[in-house]
């Protein structure tokens, strides 16, 4: 656990992308758990879309944080997924606890306890709706400054 708890610090800024997280509310840019920011990082470097996360702390969720994103097909979704295990594997030396939806590649989990990566296809994004069904936890979206 010592690591999870080191892993709450503030996430480093990326220095060959220029990007800024728009949260709903008024709060300025977030500031996320080192472990969920690299998570973000990793699946933006794969080109995932709608990258978003939800702070779930004060939604009585049973994990702290979603990442979810979106992959354009099946090859891109597990190379999202993967990429994210890898690097969260080689630079802080975490693990999933539990992975799911690989064989399908409609819907990856990668479950960190403290937080969750989804990685959707469109479709499958849109029919479970978990924006929809975590509505009240806070939202931090991100974005390309180069594409508004």
């Amino acid at each position: 656990m010592a690591k999870t708890q080191r892993s709450r610090s503030s996430a480093s800024k990326t220095p060959n992308r220029t990007a800024r997280a728009r949260t709903t509310g008024k709060r300025a840019a977030p500031k996320l758990p080192k472990a969920v920011a690299t998570a973000v990082r990793v699946a933006r470097d794969k080109k995932a879309q709608d990258v978003i996360v939800l702070d779930l702390r004060n939604a009585g969720g049973f994990t702290d944080y979603f990442v979810i994103c979106t992959g354009n097909n099946t090859r891109q979704i597990n190379a999202i997924a993967d990429s994210v295990r890898d690097i969260l594997k080689s630079e802080l030396d975490e693990r999933p606890a539990l992975t799911e939806g690989v064989d399908r590649s409609e819907w990856i989990l990668l479950d960190y306890f403290n937080f969750v990566v989804h990685v959707f296809s469109r479709e499958c994004r849109s029919f479970y709706g978990l924006e929809r069904l975590w509505g009240n936890a806070e939202r931090h979206e991100f974005t390309d400054e180069a594409h508004p």
